[in-house]
């Protein structure tokens, strides 16, 4: 029998089809093990800085055990946000480009729930790889995570819609025409200066909403048999119980998504599989069975 040696393209093709005809397979004693299956809502505990560094720290080793598969998982994210500049360049949306950048921290956690599922394996000592983290399509709770997801992407569009009103309200409703115009309204302009102050002050508010729900749910969801409303109450009684290191863990998302988006977003190949998988490593610190 002659040796057939697939091309790349033939092993992704296959390894999709295989993906899609288990979407949801896994049975609960299989994707769980056996000390996670028990229901309920789990005990949160107080944790504090020296939990955000080892949580940095293991988010760091995940990466780095990994490095070439994750960074060739994210790369897909700059590329989507050099995409959407050049649409704001191209089709009149200039207003929106900041919003655009800025809502990755919106959508943020959706986009890390292959890395935090790589993270669940490796720390159960199995060899992974970056198809791994399409594993998450076999969870039992995937229709839980897709209703989580889909109420943070809905999120994402909202704050797109305010920000574009806050634009025709105080620059609006016509568009720049010319990014130097654009920049000398928004920076030598009272209406751009009240544009700055609200858009930040909204912004914030979106950006806080979305640490609640969401700082340790997609984790918990992974985790152990739970609906979302167990996992929105979990995520909203861990940052009720450590306010201020979950105040900490917001600016340090915020501060290293504004530092890997400064050079065309390449940064984010490296930034965000570090946060995503620190993510995982959190919850563990935050949740108790």
């Amino acid at each position: 029998m002659a040796l057939h040696i697939q091309s790349p393209f033939e092993w992704g093709w296959n390894r999709s089809k295989v993906t899609v005809s288990e979407v949801g397979a896994a049975k609960p004693d299989e994707y769980w093990s056996e000390a996670s299956l028990h229901a309920g809502a789990p005990a949160v505990r107080r944790i504090g800085v020296a939990d955000l560094k080892s949580a940095l720290a293991s988010g760091f080793e995940d990466f780095a055990a990994n490095r070439s598969d994750v960074i060739f998982l994210c790369i897909l994210y700059p590329l989507i946000g050099l995409v959407l500049g050049r649409l704001a360049f191209g089709y009149g949306m200039l207003p929106l480009l900041f919003p655009l950048a800025a809502g990755f921290t919106l959508v943020g956690p959706v986009a890390a729930i292959g890395l935090n599922e790589m993270s669940r394996r490796r720390e159960q000592g199995a060899a992974v790889t970056w198809i791994d983290a399409f594993g998450v399509l076999r969870s039992p709770s995937l229709f839980a995570i897709v209703q989580l997801a889909a109420l943070l992407i809905g999120l994402f569009i909202l704050w797109l819609v305010v920000a574009d009103s806050l634009y025709n309200v105080t620059l609006g409703p016509e568009p720049p025409v010319s990014l130097t115009a654009f920049a000398r309204d928004v920076f030598a302009t009272g209406a751009g200066w009240t544009l700055i102050v609200a858009g930040i002050g909204v912004g914030f508010i979106f950006a806080v909403a979305v640490l609640a729900i969401s700082v340790v749910s997609f984790p918990l969801l992974l985790d152990r048999p739970a609906t979302v409303d167990i996992a929105l109450r979990t995520s909203l009684r861990a940052v009720g119980a450590n306010p201020g290191t979950m105040t900490l863990w917001g600016l340090i998302i915020a501060g290293s998504l504004v530092i890997g988006s400064i050079p065309f977003f390449l940064g984010l190949t490296i930034v965000l599989p570090v946060l995503g998988h620190a993510t995982w490593h959190l919850y563990r610190r935050v949740v108790t069975s």
